[in-house]
């Protein structure tokens, strides 16, 4: 993978994370809700487990373990990483078609209540869902989503 595109993949994933109505209807049938609580919380707290397990083996003169150390510091500073590469990965992800028939509907259903909206897409990806979503709950009162959730 180029440098290029693993950029790319990182921004579409910060930008899908901000998306993603972190709704609790949704948490138990998208694993979006749980990718994106752990990685918010390992982008606070791993620089910090990454910078103690170095600085714990410098402050008792542990050198010989320097290299472990440097070690779970690298990981601990990819898992903020990996989390934004899988989201900027699923964000691209074409819909599967019982996915897509509800984008469409529930596209449809904003447009209808007279809400202005991107065109439909043919082939919806993640991306479009989560901006639909967003906008669903934002805009369509409880009675217009009880079909749905």
């Amino acid at each position: 993978m180029t440098q290029q595109t693993m950029w790319k993949s990182f921004q579409d994933g910060q930008h899908y994370m901000s998306t993603w109505p972190m709704r609790k209807e949704l948490a138990a049938v998208f694993p979006e809700h749980r990718y994106i609580k752990a990685t918010k919380f390992a982008t606070k707290v791993m620089p910090a487990v990454a910078a103690i397990s170095i600085l714990t083996q410098m402050v008792f003169n542990n050198y010989g373990a320097m290299p472990q150390a440097v070690a779970v510091a690298l990981l601990a500073l990819s898992m903020p990483l990996q989390g934004l590469w899988w989201l900027g990965k699923r964000s691209q992800t074409v819909l599967p078609p019982s996915l897509a028939k509800w984008y469409s509907e529930i596209h449809q259903k904003i447009v209808s209540e007279g809400y202005a909206m991107q065109p439909k897409k043919a082939q919806p990806r993640y991306q479009e869902l989560a901006e639909v979503l967003s906008r669903a709950f934002k805009q369509l009162d409880r009675n217009s989503l009880d079909r749905w959730f």
